[in-house]
């Protein structure tokens, strides 16, 4: 699973810088989708695989703030990339006259920088937070990797006024994202339904598919994980929902975006033909 994600997506952000058709707004922000899933994986799975192989479950401390730090820059990032997504598929749906005047260059590349930039900063300052913290009573992380709701439930210091901050930066971070793509495909619907052909209502919404199983594969397991009732359980549900968003999301979303993509499957085809000739 984790070669098929991170050579899947790699091979989508190689084809994206190589092929001119696929030089437009959609595919840049799919270029950083991909680059954010490897990211994602690449922060967790490895560590993973290595306590399945050699029974250590050791990590240092350090080693355990760059993991923290790596997976939340990526997790926001991917939540900002899919925002900005259900926006350009919004404006192409809904103002495909102006399509290319409002995304233009200049805004998807802003678009794509502030995802960075914020995921960046967020996960600086809760990387500063957890190294100041005192872990005295356990060092034993119940999760299969540095999760921050782990961290913070053995340390001894006092966590109160991070956790708010942890509310705060769900909601900004998380929740008005969420809200903003939700808002996105209402509009979108609302544009397919005035459109009278059944064929042009179709095509209209084929456009939006891949990215919307996207959200879905993304958001679900994320919703359930927050919104089910504690139990005694409830952690080890915890971590294989948390598997299934690290693990198998990432590793869907190639192929969500290449099997009944006609460009990128040309683009395939191009690119084997220039192997072969060569």
């Amino acid at each position: 699973m984790y070669l098929l994600t991170v050579n899947g997506n790699l091979l989508i952000t190689g084809l994206i810088y190589l092929e001119d058709r696929l030089h437009t707004p959609m595919y840049f922000f799919l270029g950083n989708l991909s680059m954010a899933d490897v990211t994602y994986v690449s922060t967790t799975l490895p560590k993973l695989l290595s306590i399945i192989a050699t029974k250590d479950n050791r990590i240092w401390f350090s080693a355990c703030i760059t993991q923290l730090y790596f997976y939340m820059l990526a997790a926001v990032c991917e939540i900002f990339i899919l925002t900005f997504m259900s926006y350009d598929r919004y404006v192409a749906i809904c103002r495909p006259l102006n399509y290319y005047m409002i995304m233009n260059r200049r805004l998807y590349v802003l678009m794509a920088a502030f995802s960075w930039a914020i995921s960046i900063m967020n996960s600086l300052m809760y990387s500063c937070f957890i190294s100041t913290l005192s872990f005295c009573s356990s060092h034993t992380i119940d999760h299969f990797f540095c999760d921050l709701n782990a961290l913070y439930a053995i340390t001894t210091s006092d966590t109160r006024i991070r956790e708010i901050i942890m509310i705060i930066g769900d909601i900004v971070l998380a929740f008005v994202p969420f809200s903003l793509t939700i808002a996105s495909y209402v509009g979108i619907i609302r544009s397919i339904l005035k459109i009278n052909s059944a064929e042009g209502r179709f095509k209209a919404f084929s456009s939006c598919t891949s990215h919307l199983t996207t959200v879905m594969l993304f958001y679900g397991p994320i919703l359930f994980l927050y919104t089910q009732p504690k139990s005694i359980d409830s952690k080890t549900q915890d971590k294989i929902l948390s598997l299934l968003y690290m693990a198998v999301v990432p590793m869907l979303n190639p192929f969500v975006y290449t099997l009944r993509n006609k460009n990128f499957l040309g683009a395939l085809r191009n690119m084997a033909r220039i192997k072969m000739t060569i």
